[in-house]
């Protein structure tokens, strides 16, 4: 069955699928599967095949010795700590605060939810600066910290602080939309069957939001490793020491060692690649659990 509209003089035929949503020509869709496409390919897929062509230039050999190399390692090692520090921290206060939002009215509610985007807006060279005013040795807190022999900037703890501001809306702006759109209703119900708080936390709204949580946590980790310009201002960039992955290859590009540079550069892309593959199978398995929710769950028991 054709539908005909017409705007001005010019008309548009739509053409109704079998499944009653209407599609547009065959034209368009190739057009924009086209254009996607190459997008990709430039934006993406040439980009990590040149990391890699220039990673393994020089051979195996040197690529193994780019990435084993003592400053190399400790930057590993770093960046490594930084996410296992800022992820878990992350993951408390995204849930803290998108249950928070979506189960409850308060007062600053609005303003809450401004402050989580905060980190989207701000630049992150910004955001190391904000750290080094306060924390540094010319800072509000310099002379204190320096003080107790407590160092922050050009230190460990500034890095986690810079990479914890920058990732910590990632989980809760994947958990907000999606509590507030499932609502209190299944909580209640199971408040009403006897279970308690915790018990309703972990049978309850757990189980209803682990895939964007999962997907949550995946993009912070992503963005916990990657991050160049906050924690490049805090860390100062002092060779096996504070160097995190990025920092790493800048130094090693700016002293002409392009092999070293795009081989410590692989792992950030092999993070990419694996981020990519997981975020394509959490959505697979949040696809599943929405078509068969009782299947997939098993059904659930309040009982003590």
């Amino acid at each position: 069955m054709n539908v005909m509209e017409t705007l001005g003089s010019r008309s548009i035929k739509l053409r109704r699928g079998t499944s009653g949503r209407l599609t547009e020509p065959a034209w368009i869709k190739v057009l924009l599967i086209g254009v996607a496409m190459l997008f990709l390919a430039v934006f993406l897929i040439l980009p990590l095949l040149v990391v890699f062509t220039e990673a393994f230039k020089k051979g195996i050999e040197v690529y193994f010795a780019s990435i084993t190399e003592p400053d190399a390692a400790a930057a590993i090692r770093l960046t490594l700590l930084t996410a296992a520090i800022a992820i878990p921290l992350n993951l408390v206060f995204g849930l803290a605060a998108a249950w928070a939002i979506s189960k409850f009215d308060f007062a600053g509610k609005s303003l809450l939810v401004t402050l989580i985007d905060l980190p989207f807006s701000v630049s992150p060279v910004i955001s190391g600066l904000i750290y080094v005013l306060l924390f540094g040795l010319q800072g509000w807190l310099g002379p204190w910290l320096q003080a107790q022999d407590f160092k922050i900037i050009f230190a460990i703890p500034g890095i986690v602080l810079a990479t914890i501001f920058v990732t910590f809306p990632f989980v809760a702006r994947e958990l907000i939309p999606l509590m507030q759109t499932q609502g209190s209703e299944e909580e209640v119900a199971a408040r009403v069957l006897g279970a308690s708080g915790w018990q309703t936390f972990w049978r309850v709204t757990l189980p209803n939001v682990k895939w964007a949580l999962l997907y949550g946590v995946i993009l912070c980790n992503a963005r916990a490793m990657g991050e160049f310009g906050a924690v490049s201002v805090v860390s100062g960039h002092i060779r096996g020491l504070t160097n995190t992955i990025p920092l790493h290859v800048e130094i090693l590009y700016n002293e002409y060692n392009s092999a070293g540079a795009f081989a410590v550069a692989s792992l950030l892309a092999i993070l990419t690649l694996i981020t990519l593959v997981l975020k394509s199978l959490i959505d697979w398995k949040a696809k599943i659990h929405a078509q068969f929710p009782d299947e997939v769950a098993g059904g659930r028991s309040y009982e003590h």
